[in-house]
């Protein structure tokens, strides 16, 4: 059995009335329905994957558990409770119905998900300098206290795809900041039409910057389907649109299929008549010599100058982008920042069995240095 070292629990309750009889005009009331049913899910920290299910309800003979991992069959119990041990990674939808002595039954159900892993502290990971020799630093967010600071941020919200058919909904409730770091959770539920949440934050028409160095330290998620990213879009995409704004990928990566181990850095622009009906982009990748980026915390940057756009992982030049061609003017205006987790979308394919939530990106900083 796999080693399960934390799990993280999130919880919706559906409850429904289910009847037994052709008569639907029967009172729930009656002697003999089941009413009022609660669970509840106790997760154990020992490493051992077991789960105990709680359940009461007035009324109830019985209890009926489906624990959500393929088995066909539920347990059945007049107790309430049941102990369960989960032998995989994954996404589980325990069931429970309380059955009353007039057969009929009402349910309710309860999401959990079971990842394994050692928790990875801020601290883990490549750290980067506060100085760079001839830069200065002229912006930052290091993302401490409590609250993210609306000075530097504003929550873009949506679930339309966003352009590359993701499957998300953006909303607020899905970032916060805590120990020192912004965290953006990826979950599967339900939201005004869509199967999964997430947040998505911008600095648009708050902090944008021309040329410099960016350092974003981060730890990203994992998981097939899964798409964090930290990026950038012209100050005129609102008058422009894109790509005639530019857009600047500082890191992505696409989960699944062994791919956590690398990050990309690319950038797209607008040429008239050429690329695809005008979208032109240009990037590359670099992979670990071991690990994934969930394992710990990297840096991701750029160094941006009039001439070219340096891509870096820890320091290390990756990829290297010509700017000088007139056709590459969108990179020589002011650029705002954007983080966000996508879950499915063309490029990274959609989450399936394989995929456990939730997923978060945890930012412990972003940096912006400039020319003294």
């Amino acid at each position: 059995m796999i080693s399960l070292k934390y799990f993280n629990l999130f919880l919706f309750l559906l409850l429904s009335v289910s009847a037994c009889s052709d008569d639907d005009n029967m009172s729930t009331e009656m002697m003999g329905d089941p009413s009022n049913l609660s669970i509840t899910v106790d997760v154990a920290d020992d490493d051992s994957g077991n789960v105990v299910v709680t359940a009461t309800a007035d009324n109830a003979t019985q209890y009926w558990f489906y624990m959500g991992d393929g088995t066909d069959d539920p347990f059945v119990n007049t107790t309430g409770v049941y102990e369960h041990t989960y032998e995989t990674l994954g996404t589980y939808l325990i069931e429970v119905r309380a059955y009353g002595s007039s057969g009929r039954f009402i349910k309710a159900s309860q999401q959990v998900a079971v990842q394994s892993g050692d928790p990875v502290a801020v601290g883990e990971g490549y750290v980067s300098p506060l100085e760079y020799e001839g830069m200065e630093l002229v912006w930052n967010d290091e993302f401490e206290g409590s609250f993210l600071n609306t000075s530097n941020w504003t929550f873009e919200e949506g679930g339309w795809g966003w352009g590359n058919q993701e499957s998300q909904y953006y909303t607020p409730n899905n970032a916060t900041i805590g120990g020192g770091v912004l965290t953006i959770e990826a979950r599967k539920e339900n939201y005004e039409g869509s199967e999964y949440t997430s947040s998505r934050i911008i600095s648009q028409d708050k902090q944008s910057f021309q040329y410099g160095r960016v350092d974003f330290r981060a730890k990203l998620p994992q998981g097939q389907g899964i798409w964090p990213a930290l990026w950038m879009l012209g100050d005129n995409f609102a008058t422009s649109g894109w790509p005639r704004c530019g857009e600047i990928d500082i890191m992505e990566m696409i989960g699944g299929s062994g791919r956590e181990n690398t990050v990309h850095g690319t950038c797209h622009w607008f040429v008239d008549g050429e690329c695809n009906n005008g979208h032109c982009s240009e990037g590359k990748g670099t992979t670990l010599n071991s690990g994934t980026f969930s394992d710990e915390f990297h840096v991701f940057s750029i160094i941006w100058d009039e001439n070219q756009i340096e891509f870096l992982v820890n320091n290390v030049p990756y990829n290297t982008f010509s700017i000088v061609d007139a056709t590459r003017s969108e990179f020589r205006g002011k650029f705002f920042f954007i983080m966000n987790v996508a879950v499915g979308g063309v490029w990274p394919g959609y989450p399936d069995d394989s995929t456990v939530f939730p997923q978060q990106m945890q930012v412990d900083y972003v940096r912006v240095f400039q020319e003294i």
